[in-house]
């Protein structure tokens, strides 16, 4: 029956039908082959996404939506430029800066390479760094923004693992930190290498200036995150929240948004949501079907029949995530492989919140892999260079993120 259920998958992929739609036909073959009603569908699909957490995921998105469109990435890179400008190659640390920054109010990586790149890439380019590479740093640095938290990947992961958020996203400020820092010391490297110029001289007058600037886009995630590691709020209220204040930020403080331009962020918000939860919806569908045969167990006891040493299996598990985020997108394959490696996380005694930094880690480096590297296509758009090209630089940066993601699994004791 797995057999059947990957073959049709793959099928359908390859006849280039949308992911969430070739996960529900390769269900609905499984399904009408072994004669059972078609009714399932309906209400696996009702199920999977009747869950009180997955309201934070639409808020979540809406306010990073209307955060990347205003001056709050401006606003944060002038902060960070006014610390590590004056650095050789600093303007490569306040890209990465600036993106953790932003990943601590988007909970996307797609919208931090956006919200960073644009205002970066001129100055950048202007200052005589290397475009493809600047371009490359920044796609990079974009991860970050689903493992910082508030992270929508996390929220997916905790739903179907049936972990706490608050547990999750407390856990993902020491990996999304591990990776700035790798960047940022790459960078660096990179900078003394072609002997990249210095900025400004420090000055704490422009500091505490661009901070008093920036100071509304830096509560964004004091507020969020405040609120629900404090049990003020619970995630899914910390979002509601998130979407008030950006729009109070937006057209009251900044007042670069009119109430028209509202609406036009709203629209994408839910063009892109709808597009998450019928990706929840049709991968229920499979996730039930999956345990129905027993299909997540017989994959467990095959690996474990492979190998009894545990770190030799999470090394096949984390290559397999890894190689999963090359040719799926960050939510369809964090969906469709939790249900299927959780037997096999809970025989080998791992902590679910451990493997949920792992999953959500590995899928964001495939962000930056071809062929489907959506924060390297945002790169390309923002800066106008071709894809080829800020592939040939993003190396560097992609094995050190790999380094990281190593770390995660081999030293779960800092998580």
């Amino acid at each position: 029956m797995a057999g059947l259920i990957f073959i049709s998958f793959l099928i359908f992929m390859l006849l280039g039908i949308p992911v969430a739609v070739a996960i529900g036909l390769a269900s609905f073959v499984v399904l009408i082959k072994e004669g059972m009603p078609v009714l399932v569908m309906v209400q696996r699909m009702f199920a999977g996404t009747d869950t009180f957490a997955l309201i934070a995921v639409p808020f979540f998105i809406l306010a990073g939506d209307i955060l990347a469109k205003g001056k709050v990435s401006e606003k944060l890179v002038d902060f960070a430029d006014s610390i590590f400008g004056f650095l050789k190659g600093g303007l490569s640390v306040v890209c990465v800066l600036a993106a953790m920054f932003f990943a601590a109010i988007s909970g996307s990586g797609a919208a931090t390479t956006a919200a960073v790149g644009t205002p970066l890439i001129p100055e950048l380019k202007k200052k005589g760094y290397d475009e493809a590479t600047s371009a490359a740093l920044i796609a990079a640095s974009g991860t970050i923004g689903v493992v910082i938290p508030p992270s929508v990947p996390m929220i997916l992961y905790a739903v179907i693992a049936g972990v706490s958020v608050e547990k999750l996203f407390l856990s993902g400020f020491v990996p999304g930190v591990l990776m700035g820092l790798i960047l940022i010391g790459i960078a660096i490297r990179h900078a003394y290498k072609h002997n990249y110029p210095k900025g400004a001289d420090f000055s704490v007058k422009n500091v505490v200036k661009t901070f008093m600037g920036a100071i509304w886009g830096i509560m964004t995630p004091v507020i969020i995150l405040g609120g629900i590691f404090t049990g003020f709020f619970t995630p899914s209220e910390a979002a509601v929240i998130a979407v008030n204040y950006s729009l109070f930020v937006a057209l009251f403080i900044y007042k670069d948004m009119k109430p028209k331009d509202i609406f036009d962020i709203i629209v994408k918000s839910a063009i892109t949501m709808s597009v998450v939860m019928f990706l929840i919806a049709t991968s229920s569908i499979l996730s039930w079907v999956l345990a129905y045969y027993s299909i997540p167990t017989t994959i467990a006891n095959s690996v474990l029949a492979l190998s009894s040493n545990k770190y030799v299996i999470m090394l096949l598990i984390t290559s397999i995530i890894v190689a999963a985020g090359i040719f799926m997108e960050t939510a369809s394959a964090l969906i469709i492989l939790t249900p299927v490696f959780l037997p096999l996380i809970n025989q080998l005694g791992i902590d679910l919140v451990h493997f949920g930094l792992i999953i959500v880690v590995g899928l964001a480096i495939g962000m930056i892999t071809p062929p489907v590297a959506i924060n390297l296509y945002v790169a390309s758009t923002v800066t106008g260079l071709s894809i080829e090209k800020i592939t040939r630089s993003i190396i560097p940066f992609m094995f050190g993120l790999l380094a990281v993601l190593l770390l995660i699994v081999y030293v779960p004791l800092f998580f």
